[in-house]
């Protein structure tokens, strides 16, 4: 009777436990591309970046990495030296002003279907300690230069420590996190993992990410070719 009591005592707990659980494994909805498909957008015009990082390389570094991979996945991307050369003809030379520019007008100018707008929000290397690491994380959305719909958005971060067992022992942590920011600040890591944050931003395929462009083969399959 007492294992009959405690067993049926835990139950509410074990209910909510399994609440809890569940939650979190339904937290990650799949994205809505009811827009984007609609869109089917086949030229992209990559915006320079927004840096809200202490680090002045983070805009040209992100530009530089962002054009691969929208290419790769299918889209026509502009050149970003034709872009740039464009808005500094018009004025325009600051990442922030640049985006605040109407979907309307950019269309106007590139014929773009798209532009891109990323947003960097950390970059470079910190000490902390006993860990030192090289993050790059960033936001972008892609909005329809057509309508000023947005038609997709998303987020992705990389690090130099992933990966990293912190073996060795205190002391052995502090030496690898000293020789860490060394090396990485002289090598100018960031520039290294903003191509990894760029490539997981903006590749098609990844989960809830871009779909592919018509370029692909993977474009029908990504159900643009059917509307």
């Amino acid at each position: 009777m007492k294992n009959t009591f405690l067993s049926l005592a835990r139950t509410p707990l074990l209910v909510v436990i399994l609440a809890l659980l569940g939650g979190c494994a339904t937290s990650h909805k799949a994205y809505d591309y009811t827009a984007f498909r609609e869109a089917r957008p086949a030229s992209i015009l990559v915006l320079p970046p927004v840096n809200e990082s202490p680090d002045i390389k983070a805009t040209h570094s992100m530009l530089a990495h962002a054009t691969a991979p929208l290419a790769e996945s299918g889209y026509y991307v502009f050149p970003v030296t034709l872009v740039d050369e464009t808005f500094k003809h018009n004025g325009l030379t600051a990442p922030a002003d640049i985006h605040e520019v109407a979907p309307a007008k950019l269309r106007e100018i590139f014929g773009a279907d798209a532009a891109l707008y990323i947003n960097v929000k950390q970059y470079g290397t910190s000490y902390k300690v006993i860990a030192s690491e090289t993050r790059v994380t960033a936001e972008a959305r892609l909005v329809d230069l057509r309508t000023g719909n947005q038609l997709w958005h998303g987020a992705a971060t990389a690090s130099s420590a992933e990966g990293d067992n912190n073996s060795g022992g205190l002391a052995g942590m502090l030496i690898k996190a000293v020789v860490r920011q060394i090396i990485e600040t002289i090598a100018e890591q960031g520039h290294v993992i903003a191509g990894q944050t760029s490539s997981r931003l903006l590749s098609a395929g990844m989960p809830n990410g871009i779909l592919h462009g018509p370029r692909s083969p993977q474009y029908q399959k990504d159900g643009q070719a059917l509307r």
